[in-house]
């Protein structure tokens, strides 16, 4: 089966792309049997939930009449218990991120020796000078779109892994810090 999908123009390249989605569902799995499925998760998951829609209401209400300390004092109540809901999500979800990062590492390393100093695929496009220097990483000659394993394989973990998590229901809640992006508006109060 795998040297018949070598035989292809860009077998590695799909060998890598499997490779990749088998790796996302198994490390899906493994946060499901480590977190997904605690009661822990599930009530700090819907006590985020609902501070956030909490929140929402007060904020649009806020807009729409003259605030007064009271309000203020709530909100910033509930911002606080949303604060410390995110955080102990984030926490409680160390224990699978350590395995699942260890499983990448091996699947990484595995890859690494099976396609070392191998061009992969070949990119429509010549990338910027720091992209290339990911993209083309370990590859010998001077053919700037020639990809590397490790390239397509960064590029397919974060994308599927990420789209499998909203797939699966999985994803962050839309009130916790780690939904906000990477960098997170700052909060006005503490400034």
């Amino acid at each position: 089966m795998a040297s018949t999908i070598a035989s292809f123009k860009y077998g590695d390249s799909l060998v890598v792309v499997g490779i990749s989605i088998c790796t996302a569902f198994l490390c899906e799995a493994i946060s499901w049997v480590l977190i997904y499925r605690t009661n822990s998760y599930k009530s700090l998951r819907s006590t985020i939930d609902k501070a956030s829609k909490k929140l929402e209401v007060m904020k649009t209400v806020e807009t729409k009449v003259s605030v007064k300390k009271s309000k203020t004092k709530k909100i910033d109540r509930v911002e606080t218990s949303l604060k410390e809901s995110s955080r102990d999500l984030s926490l409680s979800k160390i224990k699978s991120g350590v395995v699942v990062a260890l499983v990448l590492f091996v699947v990484f390393g595995f890859l690494n020796s099976l396609f070392e100093g191998k061009s992969i695929a070949k990119l429509p496009f010549s990338p910027a000078a720091l992209v290339q220097k990911m993209s083309h990483r370990g590859i010998p000659g001077d053919d700037p779109t020639d990809c590397s394993m490790a390239f397509l394989y960064f590029l397919c973990s974060m994308s599927i892994r990420t789209n499998l998590q909203k797939f699966l229901g999985f994803a962050p809640p839309r009130g916790a810090a780690g939904s906000q992006g990477l960098f997170p508006m700052p909060d006005p109060k503490t400034n």
